[in-house]
């Protein structure tokens, strides 16, 4: 087991809607970790949308190939609920150079659900397949459709079926959210869950949920039997983890964990990034957001987002950020 798990496994950076955009995916792909990432998604409602849409959630679309600037390939994902609608987004897609198309079915955002999109679907498996199938039927093989699901929406009991509805109607790969809807991101991850949909499956399947540390990702592997896994909020709370992981994949060797000093440079680079184009202090919020997800499991950036979260000049809070670096 040891073996297997150090020399095989993809890392896929997963999704976040407001927060992961096209300079975040540039930073948390500079060193070598992950392998492909998704972006934001692309809200479809009945309407094929103009190509300016599909450039702002993803402009990696107007430099071919579509990857970040370090290589690493960028999935366009779509969520909607109408099949009609979702293959004519997804042809537009195409048009505009998209290497796949993934469809989120599992947002557990309250506005989201209510507007019948995301998790809302995993109440009937035929619409998912209905949604798969459309898109599959538009791309007509010229590019992957794969699909994002959870354990369900409030229970776990068609959670076998719906990622059975992914797999008939074309999806190409499988990401698992280890979590019901109504569980939203209360831990536990149900690790074992995935294990036993991918049973029941044949594409694979890539796990997803609460890989915060090198033994969550080892128990998520081993509780799912997945090769892949994808990390979301973890990869925004630790820039370097998935670094760690690959680092210790290759060679068996714990590198430290990731110091206070390496993580308040990223949200420096993030500033200078971001404040090219927008105005300091919506940069201002945008490195508080990131901060505050830093917090997760790590009291120095706690400690760091106590003293600087009600500064709102972005100069004063840079540097106060890294005093005590």
């Amino acid at each position: 087991m040891v073996v297997n798990l150090l020399h095989n496994g993809r890392i896929g950076l997963a999704p976040m809607e407001g927060v992961i955009d096209a300079l975040t995916r540039d930073l948390l792909t500079r060193q070598a970790g992950f392998d492909w990432t998704v972006t934001e998604f692309v809200r479809v409602v009945d309407a094929c949308l103009p190509p300016r849409v599909f450039y702002k959630h993803c402009p990696e679309l107007a430099q071919p190939p579509v990857a970040t600037p370090s290589g690493i390939p960028v999935h366009l994902q779509l969520l909607g609920s109408d099949p009609s609608a979702l293959a004519a987004n997804a042809r537009q897609a195409l048009h505009l150079g998209a290497m796949s198309v993934d469809l989120n079915f599992g947002c557990p955002a309250k506005l989201v659900n209510r507007h019948d999109g995301g998790a809302a679907l995993l109440r009937q498996p035929e619409r998912v397949y209905q949604a798969v199938k459309a898109v599959a039927d538009a791309l007509d093989g010229e590019i992957p459709v794969t699909a994002k699901i959870r354990l369900g929406f409030s229970d776990r009991r068609l959670a076998v079926a719906c990622a059975q509805a992914t797999e008939a109607g074309g999806a190409a790969h499988l990401v698992v959210h280890a979590r019901t809807r109504d569980e939203g991101y209360r831990p536990p991850a149900h690790w074992e869950w995935i294990g036993k949909i991918r049973r029941h499956v044949s594409i694979p399947v890539v796990a997803n949920g609460d890989i915060w540390t090198l033994e969550d990702y080892w128990k998520a592997r081993t509780l799912s039997g997945c090769d892949d896994v994808m990390l979301g909020r973890s990869a925004l709370a630790d820039p370097w983890l998935a670094p760690r992981i690959r680092h210790w994949q290759a060679t068996g060797e714990r590198l430290p964990e990731s110091s206070w000093a390496m993580r308040a440079s990223v949200l420096q680079e993030y500033a200078a990034l971001q404040r090219q184009h927008l105005p300091d202090r919506v940069v201002v919020s945008l490195v508080k957001q990131w901060l505050a997800q830093m917090r997760q499991g790590s009291d120095e950036a706690n400690q760091n987002f106590q003293r600087v979260k009600r500064l709102t000049d972005l100069d004063h809070l840079l540097d106060n950020l890294v005093a005590d670096a």
